[in-house]
């Protein structure tokens, strides 16, 4: 997972726009910190990096991720701790090309409360010494452990700039693509596999539905009727209209 980071923003005192790469939710949050300064934190749903490129599909979402690497400030690159290490150089090429040794770099090493403190350690050093990263911090995602230190990381490479949008709006997108993303969470959740543009078979529809159901209700706080179904478009992912109609191989607009 790669991570791209922008931030011209100043309400108060400092905020930043953290773009992130292959995190579904976006929306504004705003951070309280100890010093009581204000911090606006925007994030951007982009895709991965697709190194080896099999439809349409991933060259135009490619080019998204090319697209958001002009307006980042800095870069997160997040791996897997329960995998063996690997060296990341081609990622970053594939991922921010001739703006990779301009970006401040951050290695985030997930899951570390799946491994061994012992394990943690010698991950850190390998990353450390193998990788042109500016900085390796181990995180744990799920309970939150080490999210502070990133964005520590992150504020301190971002300059100083007016605030993008006023403190009392929650996102620019509405709420019909926030019911959508809950909708594609539940797939994520049931099929565990990377289905947000490849889901296979109805067959736990209703499961799905209702989960999500629930979900969307709570989001949205009022009772909620939900209709899923599924349609299959053949070739899809090598149609560039289609493509395009579903969003895939927009530009992503400076701010």
């Amino acid at each position: 997972m790669l991570e791209k980071v922008r931030s011209r923003t100043k309400w108060l005192d400092r905020s930043f726009l953290l773009l992130r790469i292959s995190l579904r939710l976006l929306g504004i949050v705003f951070l309280v910190y100890a010093l009581g300064a204000d911090y606006q934190m925007i994030l951007y749903d982009t895709p991965g990096v697709i190194e080896k490129k099999m439809h349409k599909l991933d060259t135009m979402m490619m080019k998204n991720v090319r697209s958001a690497s002009i307006n980042a400030d800095c870069v997160l690159v997040v791996v897997d701790a329960c995998k063996p290490p690997q060296k990341i150089d081609e990622v970053l090429e594939e991922g921010v090309g001739d703006l990779r040794d301009k970006l401040p770099t951050l290695l985030v090493l997930n899951k570390k409360d799946l491994i061994k403190p012992g394990e943690i350690a010698k991950k850190l050093e390998w990353y450390e010494k193998f990788t042109n990263v500016d900085e390796v911090i181990p995180v744990s995602a799920k309970y939150g452990h080490g999210v502070d230190d990133v964005k520590e990381w992150i504020l301190s490479k971002l300059p100083c700039g007016p605030a993008y949008y006023p403190k009392d709006i929650a996102s620019e997108h509405p709420e019909r693509f926030f019911v959508a993303e809950i909708v594609r969470e539940k797939i994520f959740m049931q099929y565990r596999d990377e289905v947000p543009y490849a889901c296979q078979e109805g067959k736990a529809l209703k499961l799905l539905a209702t989960a999500a159901r629930l979900d969307i209700e709570d989001f949205l706080q009022k009772k909620v009727f939900l209709e899923v179904e599924v349609k299959v478009k053949e070739n899809w992912r090598q149609n560039e209209g289609l493509l395009k109609h579903y969003g895939y191989g927009g530009q992503i607009q400076a701010l």
